[in-house]
C-alpha cells in the first residue's frame, strides 16, 4: 500500500511515539517574528538553555510594522518593544534575522519561500496559523503557540497528534478574471471552516497542476480558514524550478540529487486517503466571503443568502447580518466599500500585484474609497517598482506602502474606522479582525479588489479584463 506525502514526512522526522499517542517529530526548519517569539525567548532564558539548532531558526519582522514609514522608535511602544526583543533575541542565540537592513524583510510566510527555504519534505513550524502556506512546497507546514515555539528553539522537536488526509481535487481550467484565491474560498464554503478538522489537505488535481507556486501559496494559506492545519500540494517540476538559484536552496552541484529526492516525496499512484473532495473550478465565478467567517461566501452574481433557507449554520448566517447590516436576499454586488486593501500572506506576491495593476491601469478610485498596496516582502517592492507597479498604482489613486502585514490584522497602524467596509486580498473576516470591533471585511482576489476600488462596491472584475 502506498504512502501519502504527509506520512511520508511524518516519518522520516519522527524521534519517537510518545504514551499518549501523540509523536515527537523533528522541525526541520522553524520561522519566527516579532509577535509570538519574545515570551518563547524569556522561558528557555530562565531555564538556561540555548537554542538547539539555530541553523535551522529565521527570523523576520512583519506583524507590527508600519507601513508607512520604517522610522525608529515606533509611535507604538509595544510595537517597539518587540521589535527591540526580536533584534536582542536573534542577536544573542545567533539566529538569523532577515531584518530591513538586509533587504529581505516582509512577512515571513512569503520571505521563507523566497528565500528557497522552504523545501520539499520538511516539517515547517511557525508561530503564526497561515504557516500552512509552505504546504505549496510538499512541506508539512503547521502554525504552533508560544509554548511549542519554546519547546522547538530548545528541542528542535514538537509533540503533534498525526492527522488524516483529505484529498482536495480540483479540476477544470480557472476563467478569465477566477483565480487561486476563488478556488480556496470555493473549497471552504463547500467543506465548511470546520470541516478539515482532523485533517490535513492534499490539494491536487489538473487545476493545482497547472498553477504557479505563487497560486499554490495562495491555496495552502487558507487551508487552515477551513479548519484544516496542514495544506499541502505534491512536488512536481514547478516546484524544482522554483526553487533553482534561490539564495538557500541546494547549491548547483547538489541540485540534481535534491530534485530527484524532493519528488520522490510525492504521494504514491496508490497512496490511501481518509477523504476525497472534488471540486469543478471550470465552473467557478469571482467568489466573495461577505459574512464573519471565510466560509460565508457566494459568487459574485449571485445574492446573499436567506438564513431561513440555509441548509446548514442558520444561527451563523443570522450572526453575520446582525453585525455586517446587510441584508438576506440583496446581490452582493450592490454592497459599498470604504476601503481597499490588497497586500497580506495570502495575496501580496508579485502575481497578485501585477493582476490588480491590469485592472488599475487606466482607471482611478472610486471617490471617498481609501486604497493602499503593501507588498508582501522587500525584495517583492523592488521587483514591483522595477516594472512600474507602484506608478500604476498611484496614478489611479492608490497609496503605495513598504512590506509588512498592514490591514490584514490590527496590530500595526493600518485599521479600518468604525463601521468601515473593506475589501480586502486577505485571509480572515472575523469581527475585529482589520482593527475596528465594528469593521467590515469581504474577502476577495487581488483583482477583485483592484475592481471593488474602482467601482466602490464588489464589482465584477471580469467585465473589466
Amino acid at each position: 500500500m502506498g504512502k501519502t506525502l504527509l506520512d511520508k514526512v511524518w516519518d522520516l522526522h519522527t524521534v519517537r511515539e510518545m504514551p499518549n499517542g501523540q509523536t515527537q517529530l523533528f522541525i526541520g526548519l522553524h520561522l519566527i517574528h516579532e509577535v509570538t517569539s519574545p515570551q518563547a525567548f524569556q522561558m528557555i532564558r530562565e531555564k538556561g538553555l540555548r537554542v538547539a539548532c539555530p541553523q535551522r531558526t529565521f527570523a523576520t519582522v512583519d506583524h507590527i510594522v508600519p507601513t508607512d514609514s520604517p522610522a525608529r522608535p515606533y509611535a507604538d511602544s509595544l510595537a517597539e518593544e518587540m521589535m527591540v526583543a526580536l533584534e536582542k533575541n536573534c542577536r544573542d542565540f545567533g539566529v538569523k534575522f532577515f531584518n530591513f537592513a538586509s533587504g529581505e524583510q516582509g512577512i515571513v510566510h512569503v520571505v521563507g519561500p523566497e528565500q528557497g527555504l522552504t523545501q520539499p519534505g520538511l516539517t515547517v513550524a511557525c508561530g503564526d496559523s497561515h504557516t500552512s502556506s509552505h504546504g505549496a512546497f510538499g512541506a508539512i507546514a503547521f502554525g504552533v503557540g508560544t509554548t511549542q515555539i519554546r519547546d522547538i528553539l530548545a528541542t528542535q522537536t514538537l509533540a503533534l497528534t498525526r492527522p488524516k488526509v483529505r484529498r482536495v481535487r480540483v479540476s477544470g481550467a480557472l476563467r478569465p478574471g477566477v483565480y487561486a484565491k476563488d478556488v480556496i474560498l470555493a473549497v471552504i464554503r463547500r467543506l465548511g471552516v470546520n470541516g478539515g478538522i482532523g485533517y490535513a489537505y492534499e490539494f491536487a488535481g489538473e487545476t493545482i497542476d497547472r498553477m504557479s507556486m505563487e497560486e499554490r501559496l495562495t491555496i495552502c494559506n487558507m487551508a487552515i480558514e477551513g479548519g484544516a492545519r496542514v495544506g499541502y500540494v505534491n512536488p512536481d517540476r514547478t516546484t524544482v524550478e522554483f526553487l533553482r538559484g534561490r539564495p538557500y536552496a541546494p547549491r548547483p552541484e547538489e541540485f540534481n540529487a535534491a530534485e530527484s529526492w524532493w519528488l520522490s516525496m510525492a504521494s504514491d499512484r496508490d497512496a490511501v486517503f481518509a477523504d476525497a473532495f472534488d471540486l469543478d473550478a471550470g465552473a467557478l465565478e469571482p467568489q466573495i466571503a461577505w459574512g464573519i467567517n471565510p466560509g460565508q461566501t457566494v459568487g459574485v452574481s449571485e445574492i446573499l443568502p436567506r438564513p431561513e433557507q440555509a441548509k446548514a449554520d442558520q444561527a451563523g448566517l443570522e450572526e453575520a447580518y446582525k453585525f455586517t447590516s446587510f441584508q438576506p436576499g440583496a446581490p452582493v454586488q450592490q454592497v459599498k466599500i470604504d476601503v481597499a486593501f490588497i497586500g497580506s500572506c495570502t495575496n501580496g506576491r508579485m502575481s497578485d500585484l501585477r493582476e490588480a495593476a491590469r485592472v488599475a491601469k487606466g482607471r482611478h478610485v472610486a471617490k471617498g474609497v481609501r486604497a493602499i498596496v503593501v507588498p508582501g516582502s522587500q525584495k517583492v517592492q523592488r521587483e514591483a517598482e522595477a516594472e512600474g507597479l507602484p506608478d500604476v498604482f498611484r496614478a489611479a489613486g492608490f497609496e503605495w506602502r513598504n512590506a509588512g502585514c498592514s490591514m490584514c490584522l490590527a496590530m500595526n497602524p493600518d485599521k479600518l474606522k468604525g463601521r468601515e467596509i473593506c475589501a480586502s486580498s486577505s485571509n480572515r473576516n472575523f469581527i475585529g479582525r482589520q482593527g475596528s470591533p465594528t469593521g467590515r471585511t469581504l474577502l476577495m482576489s487581488p483583482a477583485m479588489v483592484a475592481a471593488a476600488a474602482v467601482h466602490g462596491r464588489v464589482a465584477d472584475v471580469r467585465e473589466m479584463l
